[in-house]
């Protein structure tokens, strides 16, 4: 009499309590497939590779050829496994589990991984989590696969839960298990479960396991944390290129342009070859920055290593030429790909309308949704600017109800976060578009109110390689006297050829500078006159200022284009500016 196995039957459902890993519960999407049916006609695949094997067992039989052929080759599971990497369909995977049933393999945790790891391979999520589930006692490799699965497909929630289970079935985790639940904590972002799982990376020892650590400093910097980013980087003896490309990545995407370039050069040093993931860091920080030269060498660098094609890398040239006064190259790199995303579009529209090619703005714009594109805040926000600079009544129409939406925003970010500084300078620049001059009055008192300080205003420009930033009255440079003698010289020129001060911009811009401070001492002033006093007459100036350009400002140096015969480049927080012979690419509008 045949005894029935304890070990085949399912155990009852559990009911999984992982509160404590995972506190914040994820939304979950039900993933249940339809009943599987296995039509007689669609039994060819199976019986095929079956019959294929039960032919070659009978002729080794029949030629005792044991010296030829090892006994191994004609395993259950080496068959079985060999069929499962020959699936193309999720049909042959249901074939395959059912010739398991009826064999009674259904339950050899490397079969049935394997049909889960090939399940997600072809892209059958539903058939995974079937073939999971069916599982009484899943090991480490199975949850793995499915936890695996689920991150590699973009359910990151789902990834989390199926950890959190993992641990409440005393199932530890292994090297190849932290790698994938650090992506999906990383993308959903999900901060306070991955420091969970980095408390258990150190209590199952695999703090030195490099793929471990790249996941944490992945997780960490797109979590905003960059500082513990940078002190597990730090901690890591084998640093490989993923480990280069995420810290360089964190840096670029947290703001913080000079330190991921700073951790590039440290890295050419190791002579790492950087991929494409961290040339577009690279030339995002770059872009941030806004210095064309060395953004050039990395596009060399592009085209060294073949990857002129590549979309991102694409759209990050993009972003630098235009961003850095080169609009007519960008649309080059634009032109290039056939079906451009929204984030291309983007690019493109802002590059025209910050450059003062607003009417080429509209009509990417116009294209864009020719092609139902639908647009996003941004496209939104470039249009409404490239509408504003030539005039157009569609303006009209859309400020007031632009204007009401960003406030209602602002307010909703000032009770969540009440003493967020850039929220308040957000708002006012808001205020200084629709030129609403006694609401940005507003911000300001409430700003003061609050305690909370402004930031102060410099300009940088590149002169033979080197960057020089200057603040307003600044005379801690160097060559301050020649500079301040070349302030005081295009004073005396601008008067003689009639200009007059528009000292009432002192109070309607946004550029945080001293008021005490005579409008000639702005920062921008004091970086067009060390320009001029360092490079050969006709020579293009190229200056970034971190806040707006005031009225007079840029009045004055309208004038001085045109007097000095020289093309001034400025870009400041609302745009680039191109000076030439007295007049200024914006329009007087920006």
């Amino acid at each position: 009499m045949a005894m029935s196995l304890p070990f085949l039957t399912r155990p009852p459902n559990k009911v999984f309590s992982f509160a404590a890993l995972c506190p914040h519960p994820f939304k979950i999407r039900p993933l249940d497939p339809p009943p599987l049916k296995f039509p007689a006609s669609t039994l060819k695949f199976l019986e095929t590779h079956y019959s294929s094997s039960l032919n070659l067992t009978t002729h080794f039989n029949n030629n005792n050829k044991k010296d030829d052929y090892s006994e191994s080759t004609l395993k259950p599971d080496k068959f079985y496994a060999s069929l499962i990497d020959d699936s193309i369909h999720r049909t042959h995977l249901n074939q395959i589990h059912a010739r398991l049933l009826v064999t009674g393999l259904q339950y050899g945790s490397f079969l049935i991984t394997k049909l889960v790891n090939k399940a997600s391979n072809i892209g059958e999520v539903s058939c995974a989590r079937k073939l999971f589930d069916k599982f009484p006692e899943p090991d480490v490799f199975l949850w793995n696969a499915i936890v695996r699965c689920y991150s590699r497909h973009g359910f990151f929630g789902h990834a989390i839960e199926m950890y959190a289970r993992m641990q409440v079935a005393c199932v530890s985790p292994d090297g190849f298990s932290f790698p994938c639940v650090l992506k999906a904590c990383s993308v959903l972002p999900a901060l306070e479960m991955g420091k969970r799982v980095h408390g258990q990376i150190f209590r199952h020892g695999f703090e030195s396991d490099v793929f471990v650590q790249n996941g944490l400093v992945a997780l960490y910097a797109k979590c905003g944390e960059i500082v513990r980013a940078n002190v597990v980087f730090g901690r890591l003896v084998d640093r490989t290129i993923v480990s280069w490309t995420s810290i360089i990545s964190g840096y670029a995407q947290n703001g913080q342009p000079i330190e991921a370039l700073w951790v590039f050069s440290e890295m050419r040093k190791t002579n790492v070859r950087p991929d494409w993931i961290a040339l577009v860091s690279v030339l995002r920080a770059y872009t941030d920055v806004e210095d064309l030269e060395h953004g050039k060498s990395i596009h060399g660098c592009v085209i060294k290593m073949g990857l002129e094609c590549e979309s991102d890398l694409l759209i990050s040239l993009t972003s630098l030429y235009a961003k850095c006064g080169q609009v007519m190259v960008a649309r080059l790199f634009f032109n290039q790909v056939e079906s451009p995303s929204l984030i291309f579009w983007n690019a493109m529209i802002s590059g025209y309308v910050k450059n003062g090619y607003a009417e080429e703005g509209i009509k990417l714009f116009h294209l864009m949704t020719s092609k139902n594109i639908r647009p996003d805040s941004i496209t939104v926000t470039s249009s409404i600017a490239a509408c504003a600079q030539i005039g157009s009544l569609e303006l009209a129409r859309w400020m007031d109800e632009y204007v009401s939406m960003r406030e209602y925003a602002a307010e909703r970010l000032f009770s969540l976060d009440p003493y967020n500084t850039g929220h308040y300078v957000q708002l006012s620049n808001l205020y200084a578009s629709a030129r609403l001059w006694d609401c940005v009055a507003k911000v300001r008192v409430l700003m003061r109110e609050k305690g909370l300080t402004k930031h102060l205003g410099y300009s940088v420009i590149e002169i033979n390689g080197k960057l020089q930033a200057f603040q307003a009255g600044d005379k801690t440079h160097p060559r301050s006297k020649e500079i301040f003698e070349e302030v005081e010289d295009l004073e005396r020129r601008l008067k003689e050829a009639g200009f007059v001060p528009q000292t009432e911009s002192v109070l309607h811009d946004l550029n945080y500078e001293e008021t005490e401070e005579t409008l000639c001492n702005h920062s921008e002033r004091l970086a067009i006159a060390y320009g001029l006093i360092s490079t050969p007459p006709g020579t293009t100036l190229r200056i970034t200022k971190n806040l707006r350009a005031c009225d007079n400002c840029h009045a004055a140096i309208k004038l001085i284009s045109k007097l000095l015969s020289r093309e001034i480049v400025i870009r400041d927080a609302s745009r680039f500016h191109h000076f030439k012979d007295g007049a200024c690419s914006c329009g007087d509008y920006w």
